[in-house]
């Protein structure tokens, strides 16, 4: 299975991620089994796919930093923390 990671696509995870843990935070706040699935499945998961990706690794060369997935990542913990802001301000 490949899936290709873009920013766009990191931050539509950042922003699953964001509202569902929020929501799960609360329902799930004594149930801390439920609460590591919950992480895994809302999480997780999105960010290992469209963050990350599941296709080959292009490894960048000599120590490099591989830009791509340094954005990427920034892209989606600013739309988590977007989408958290919004849930919460919602409530």
């Amino acid at each position: 299975m490949r899936i290709t990671p873009t920013p766009i696509t990191a931050a539509l995870a950042g922003i699953v991620a964001g509202t569902a843990m929020s929501v799960f935070w609360l329902r799930l706040a004594d149930d801390t089994m439920l609460m590591v699935v919950a992480f895994l499945l809302a999480v997780a998961l999105p960010a290992h796919a469209f963050v990350v990706g599941f296709g080959p690794n292009q490894a960048v060369g000599g120590g490099a930093v591989d830009k791509a997935f340094l954005t990427r990542g920034v892209v989606w913990l600013l739309s988590a923390a977007l989408a958290i802001g919004v849930t919460q301000a919602l409530r």
